[in-house]
């Protein structure tokens, strides 16, 4: 069996990556709610992600299980709001999808113009 000797150091440290953990899932909790993740920046939950992978490789490499597991759950949490956000965003209508109406004119002399 694995014996965790865990210091208050570490418990700190536990009690910091789960508030930072799941203060994410009011946002996810919303996303499925709304059906709507149109206030989702793509660029700051990819840069995001990229550091949590950063965090996670830096917390195996010191043996850091708090940082791991915390960061594991983060990074979860974080590609399903990307993959809802993917999933909810309306493709935008591409020139050739877009019907254009002919304009009808009045039939008869032009308006005059006051000069």
């Amino acid at each position: 069996m694995l014996q965790l000797n865990l210091t208050p150091l570490d418990w700190l440290g536990i009690a910091a990556g789960a508030l930072t953990t799941i203060s994410f899932i009011p946002q996810l909790l919303r996303i499925l709610r709304t059906r709507s993740a149109a206030d989702i920046s793509w660029g700051m939950f990819s840069v995001f992600a990229c550091g949590t992978m950063l965090w996670i490789a830096w917390g195996t490499l010191q043996h850091a299980v708090p940082v791991i597991i915390a960061n594991a759950v983060t990074l979860a949490f974080t590609f399903a709001i990307l993959a809802l956000k993917w999933r909810y965003t309306k493709p935008a209508a591409s020139p050739a999808r877009v019907r254009l109406e002919p304009r009808l004119t009045p039939l008869g002399p032009e308006p005059s113009r006051a000069d």
